[in-house]
């Protein structure tokens, strides 16, 4: 699988981006589907996975509440959508398709560029 994740860039704190990754290459609904993202100096952090379906989704943590993961199917298309962020969510965000897993970067099997999400405050 191919990932093209896009939607970064900077915004002020307590504003919003919805971030996109497409994917080709093999069948999109078979893959559960995940963000992570890494500040400079910190290790990888879990942020959301949506399971092949659509029809379930998990969070990390500091992002509850906050932001939401979302798939069409239909267009191989993932997003994350990021409300209210925090100065703290400033990272490069990867997406990442695992045919077994849903939590953890070792679940998954392909991944993304990642993009760069830079929130000022």
């Amino acid at each position: 699988v191919q990932l093209q994740a896009s939607g970064g860039g900077l915004v002020q704190a307590g504003g919003s981006l919805r971030l996109s990754c497409a994917a080709s290459g093999h069948t999109f609904s078979n893959y559960n589907m995940g963000w992570f993202r890494q500040a400079p100096g910190k290790e990888r952090e879990f942020v959301a996975a949506t399971t092949w379906s659509g029809g379930g989704t998990v969070y990390g943590d500091s992002v509850k509440g906050r932001f939401t993961v979302s798939r069409d199917n239909a267009k191989n298309t993932v997003y994350l959508q990021m409300n209210s962020l925090k100065s703290e969510d400033t990272a490069v965000y990867y997406c990442a398709a695992s045919l077994t897993g849903l939590l953890g970067p070792r679940a998954y099997d392909y991944w993304g560029q990642g993009t760069q999400v830079t929130v000022s405050s």
